[in-house]
């Protein structure tokens, strides 16, 4: 019989406190995230690399995009950093809605970029996530690296799995998207895993006015802010 007493380590005490009241650390940053962008619907969240410079195309693709969405009505929510991230606080701060960056302290690459009208500060991975989620009416994600991947695959899975209500996910350039998509088909589909209809889930665009195009025709016949239940929904995302 094995003694189990031993199993929890040297964690002290101390330890243990410290990573109970962390806790509170985190209600403050979901607080500051639904006071905030409850009162700023509706909203787009756009993604793509932070290593993209300022004179690559991608660049101005996502400059274009935000600053046409702005102009229609939408908050745009970047992560707040440079690149793509940029880009796309930079074409919605020059846009009529606001442009908003959700910050988060990384050890590199992540700095604030300067075309946030407002600029919230995140520690925790995970509730800035939510975030992104919480109040989006349509993610519309750039060529970009495993940050990029993983906000596109976990509104992917929330859609899917229907902890969230269906929104456009949009992916913009299909020359750098087209080895996933062909990678889901003859992978994914073919062994199970996913079914054919999943990839309804999202769709591909390479014009900027095309994303905004892409929206209007999703909501066309229906309210573009939650329902009561799809609000219901969204509380236990």
């Amino acid at each position: 019989m094995k003694d189990r007493r031993g199993f929890r380590g040297n964690i002290g005490k101390e330890k243990i406190t410290e990573e109970s009241w962390r806790i509170f650390q985190v209600m403050a940053e979901f607080v500051q995230g639904f006071e905030l962008l409850s009162t700023m619907q509706p909203c787009v969240s756009i993604f793509g690399s932070a290593r993209t410079s300022r004179d690559h195309p991608n660049y101005h693709l996502a400059t274009q995009i935000s600053r046409g969405l702005s102009d229609a009505g939408f908050t745009v929510i970047t992560g707040g950093g440079p690149g793509i991230m940029e880009a796309g606080n930079k074409g919605a701060f020059e846009g009529a809605s606001p442009s908003v960056g959700l910050n988060i302290a990384l050890p590199k690459e992540q700095r604030p970029n300067k075309y946030q009208d407002v600029a919230l500060r995140f520690r925790h991975f995970f509730s800035r996530k939510v975030m992104f989620v919480k109040y989006a009416s349509a993610y519309v994600v750039l060529p970009g690296g495993f940050g990029t991947l993983d906000e596109f695959v976990e509104i992917l899975t929330l859609v899917q799995t229907r902890k969230s209500r269906r929104i456009p996910i949009i992916l913009v350039k299909e020359q750098f998207w087209s080895g996933l998509i062909d990678w889901f088909q003859d992978a994914m589909i073919r062994e199970g895993t996913i079914g054919e209809d999943d990839l309804a889930l999202f769709q591909i665009v390479d014009k900027p006015d095309q994303v905004v195009d892409a929206i209007f025709d999703h909501y066309s016949g229906r309210p573009i802010t939650p329902s009561a239940r799809e609000a219901e929904v969204l509380m236990d995302l």
